[in-house]
């Protein structure tokens, strides 16, 4: 049985906001918020549709790349139990050279956005990340987008200045 098999599923979270493992029945409430062409300024793409979110988050929820190389672990962010969805963190943990990494990412909404809840956030994923024995973080960040470099700055990641379409690593690495 491999690293990997052993790791768990994305569970509740909870700390200065809660992070709720993501449901296909979360694309209704997303699809509203994610409806923002400002949104995609540094992240790319355009707004997706409901149906859309639907059915990318009923791949996303599986938990597994189809080889089973990579642990998919996708939560949605509310500032409180019970309280609107704000936006999303996500985990792509592997095993690289024998430790394991995981590729982080946070999207909070527009009218969320100035808050902290994406650094909250980011920090509630990371601590459960190094918890499981995650020793490698990495992110990727658009160079221009200020507020992200400080959401990686703040869980411990430094700016590599390797640039991998268009944005910029950043990563740290825990030695124990």
């Amino acid at each position: 049985m491999s690293v990997l098999e052993t790791f768990p599923v994305a569970s509740p979270v909870q700390g200065v906001v809660v992070l709720e493992p993501l449901r296909v029945d979360h694309a209704a409430e997303m699809a509203v918020l994610l409806d923002d062409p400002a949104l995609h300024e540094f992240i790319g793409g355009t707004p997706a549709s409901e149906a859309e979110l639907t059915e990318r988050y009923r791949r996303q929820t599986v938990g597994w790349s189809g080889d089973r190389s990579e642990r998919w672990l996708n939560w949605v962010v509310r500032p409180e139990p019970g309280g609107p969805i704000v936006g999303t963190v996500q985990a792509t943990v592997t095993v690289d050279d024998g430790r394991l990494a995981a590729e982080v990412a946070w999207v909070v909404a527009t009218g969320h956005q100035g808050r902290g809840y994406a650094k909250a956030a980011t920090s509630v994923m990371v601590g459960w990340l190094l918890a499981q024995g995650v020793a490698v973080l990495v992110a990727h960040v658009h160079p221009d987008h200020r507020a992200s470099q400080g959401v990686a700055a703040s869980v411990g990641m430094a700016n590599t200045r390797t640039v991998v379409d268009g944005e910029e690593r950043w990563q740290s690495v825990r030695t124990r």
